[in-house]
């Protein structure tokens, strides 16, 4: 359905396209003409100039999520040049990039994607990326503390996924198997959309790409194509009551005929976090350490329902410049700048010893992101390419690590630093109407800065102290990449891919503090990984597809060159030896939309790791313990000990009930083991229980309402890993004393208001029924009732 305004306030050659239901502009809607053969995209004001299809009897309007519409140029001058388009939710032709870095139909990609467009980020409102994920129902969040969020995708998480930023890799060579906090330095006010690929991508994306890649895109500097500028930005200011979280964003994007530039600046200031009153009672927080004068004082808590200390602030800033040199050329450089204040790790400061609370403080350090990107794109007809894109990218890295046992005098800090290098050359040729190679390189190098010290808190002296990682190591790749896709028949496309990687370790362990047998580090090696699918498109509303993939993860300085506590009682020492880890994995998926009103989708995966990087027991110089910060504890090495399998179904579904109202649900099981040291098998770690969202509502004009439910399965103790089991100090008791995780579910309501496409008012309560729970493996518990208020300027 199409709505045709009478407005005649706008130029004879600018068309301005707005959503039907709420009357925002639509930005990136494709124009084409018949006769010109031109095709325009409107702009961030959903604006677009039409001087090139004034003779046009056939103009087609084209966007992904709503109806195509086509009319004359005529029809289009006697309603004012004002387009409204329906948006249409159950379509199977939306585009996706992360899958490939080049633009494609999601309905000829054999993979489940996810994809988050801006719309949607700007009404959900979320604090962090990493909640942003969460939401979207198919990603599983783990939380060690508010500043935090560790992404879980088909029972793999941290180094086994990789986090994408405008197509730059932010994996780097300490990320490490336990839980990560680098999603939030991710500003989702910055984001114009952001897509989830499921299963291994290492044709692509090499290393770590074994779960699922996140890829997160930023907002693109625009042009104008009349004689004034594009002017347009943002002014947001957010308050949420669970953590007193005061948030306040702007950006501005000015664009000319060749140049334009975004500018955005955001800060969050947040509390400590306020948990639900209905739950176990074992997530309360009844006291807490503080420092009075030379000792550590436990002090009740007078209100074990906040979890004292969890609050933290950050800054994230964003400045692009992008260049049209010519018809063929785009230059653009991004900028991206994210900070946290020191943070409390929450879940070591709930752990108990001998009656009492075992740390006088665990922190993390400011946490420090800087990303220097730049790309240049071309477009032209050449024998062995169509489509060229370079990319440069510079990234820095900094965070630490501050602990002190209760009235020890003695902290224990560990800072570490990563320069970042990545260079990719991605190019596109397409022969004929049935085949299409895309190939590429890309070459990386980190460099890693690792220092430890011991401070008497007392004294204030300091003196150095054994380092997380060999100080001045070094971790690099190099990898080759082809793929090609086959469309053998109109409603047949078969898709396969294969890449090497090469890649390298260097560092010297320090032997001052530990008489390692060896000092040197050098490990080198490569791997072969490819892809091949099928899809199979019966009817234009029905999709079929199957994929049979693999993916590798090379071993990483924090995997080999890394000393650290895994947990109370056991440390964790290098192992030089370590080789790939590979992953072999089957995809088989359906998507229909079914008369009208109905889209359901379907993917049911297994997966197989082979020589998995596990924690094991091991011995050093004899010894099956060694004194580590203070305590006797186990000695551990990372080896290729054990095999694991994970197996799932995702769900998904969406209904158009009524006009105004839809109905979205998606639901994830997925169960996986892993070999242990005898044998036998266990549960995998990061194997989530099930999860999903379902979603109800109801838009019309500008008003928007959501009701809707997020929830988890319960994982008990017999289906916890020997790891979690550990954890009691995290989890509630079950009838017999030991550690599982109960099952939850929230109810949550959200809406928001535009007025005159200007102001947005929104307001939310999240966790209506202030339920107390925990996600699984997460160490705080998540917002009580959540009074969110937020209002958006549009300038």
């Amino acid at each position: 359905m199409v709505l045709l305004a009478m407005v005649y306030s706008m130029s004879a050659q600018t068309i301005e396209v707005r959503d039907e239901s709420n009357q925002e502009p639509v930005p990136g809607v494709l124009i084409h003409g018949s006769q010109s053969g031109k095709t325009v995209e409107t702009n961030v004001e959903g604006e677009a100039d039409l001087s090139e299809f004034l003779s046009s009897d056939s103009i087609y309007v084209q966007m992904v999520g709503y109806d195509e519409v086509l009319l004359s140029y005529q029809q289009l001058e006697a309603a004012g040049f004002v387009l409204y388009l329906h948006e249409n939710r159950l379509l199977l032709d939306e585009i996706v990039v992360s899958v490939s870095r080049w633009q494609q139909k999601k309905r000829e990609v054999p993979t489940k994607i996810t994809t988050i467009p801006a719309r949607e980020i700007q009404f959900e409102n979320p604090q962090t990326a990493a909640d942003l994920l969460a939401q979207s129902g198919d990603v599983f969040m783990q939380k060690s503390q508010l500043g935090g969020g560790s992404p879980m995708i088909r029972g793999f998480a941290t180094n086994r996924v990789v986090l994408s930023v405008d197509g730059v890799r932010m994996n780097n060579a300490i990320f490490r198997s336990g839980n990560l906090q680098n999603v939030i330095n991710i500003d989702p006010f910055t984001l114009q959309s952001s897509e989830v690929s499921f299963g291994p991508s290492s044709v692509i994306f090499g290393s770590d790409a074994i779960g699922g890649v996140m890829s997160f895109y930023t907002l693109k500097p625009e042009l104008t194509d009349g004689d004034k500028p594009l002017i347009a930005g943002n002014v947001v200011g957010r308050f949420a009551s669970a953590n007193k979280e005061k948030a306040g964003h702007a950006d501005i994007m000015i664009g000319g005929k060749k140049w334009g530039m975004v500018t955005s600046a955001t800060w969050n200031d947040y509390d400590d976090l306020r948990q639900g009153s209905r739950g176990p009672d074992a997530y309360l927080r009844p006291e807490y350490v503080v420092r009075q004068g030379q000792e550590d004082v436990v002090i009740p808590n007078s209100d074990p329902l906040v979890q004292k200390p969890s609050g933290f602030s950050q800054v994230q800033l964003m400045q692009k410049v992008r260049y049209q040199a010519s018809e063929a050329w785009n230059i653009e450089y991004g900028g991206h700048y994210a900070a946290t204040s020191e943070y409390s790790r929450y879940d070591r400061l709930i752990r108990y010893r001998r009656g009492t609370l075992r740390s006088g403080e665990w922190n993390y350090g400011p946490q420090v992101w800087m990303m220097h990107h730049l790309q240049a794109s071309y477009q032209g007809n050449h024998a062995l390419l169509d489509d060229l894109q370079w990319s440069l990218a510079y990234q820095f890295f900094k965070e630490s690590r501050e602990d002190r046992d209760l009235n020890d005098a003695v902290r224990h800090i560990r800072e570490e630093q990563v320069d970042a290098w990545s260079l990719n050359a991605d190019a596109s040729k397409t022969f004929g109407s049935k085949h299409t190679l895309q190939y590429g390189a890309e070459w990386l190098w980190n460099g890693v800065t690792s220092l430890g010290s011991e401070r008497n808190i007392l004294t204030n002296s300091e003196e150095t102290g054994p380092s997380r990682y060999p100080d001045g190591s070094t971790w690099r790749s190099l990898g080759l990449y082809l793929t090609h896709r086959f469309q053998w028949q109109e409603n047949w496309v078969l898709r396969s891919g294969l890449r090497y990687s090469n890649y390298g370790i260097d560092g010297m362990l320090d032997t001052r503090f530990y008489p390692f047998p060896v000092t040197d580090i050098h490990n080198q090696s490569g791997a072969i990984t490819g892809s091949i699918g099928v899809v199979y498109n019966p009817t234009p509303t029905w999709q079929l597809f199957t994929n049979l993939s693999t993916g590798f993860r090379a071993p990483n300085i924090d995997d080999i060159g890394k000393v650290f506590d895994s947990e109370p009682g056991s440390v964790v020492l290098p192992n030089p030896a370590l080789k790939s880890e590979y992953l072999y994995s089957i995809d088989v998926g359906t998507a229909a939309v079914i008369g009208s009103f109905l889209k359901l989708d379907l993917t049911a995966y297994y997966n197989y790791l082979d020589g998995a990087m596990v924690r094991r027991n091991a011995l050093f110089n004899g010894q099956d313990s060694i004194v580590y910060d203070g305590e006797l504890s186990q000695v551990q090495t990372i080896q290729n000990a054990a095999k694991a399998t994970v197996f799932g179904i995702q769900v998904g579904g969406e209904a158009d009930l009524a006009p105004g109202w839809s109905l979205l649900t998606h639901i994830n099981f997925q169960q996986g083991e892993e070999e242990l040291d005898d044998g036998s098998t266990a549960p995998l770690r990061h194997a989530a229980p099930m999860f999903g969202v379902a979603r109800l509502r109801y838009e019309r004009k500008q008003f928007r309402a959501e009701l809707y439910s997020e929830f988890n399965g319960k994982v008990s103790n017999a289906n916890l890993a020997p790891s979690e089991q550990e954890k009691d100090y995290i989890y509630a008791p079950d009838a017999n004393g030991n550690p599982y995780s109960p099952a939850w579910m929230t109810l949550n309501l959200k809406a928001s208001y535009s007025f005159a496409h200007r102001v947005v008012l929104q307001a939310g309560l999240e966790n209506i029924l202030d339920k107390r729970y925990r996600p699984y493996s997460s160490g705080i518990s998540a917002p009580g009732r959540n009074l969110i208020l937020a209002i958006r300027w549009r300038i």
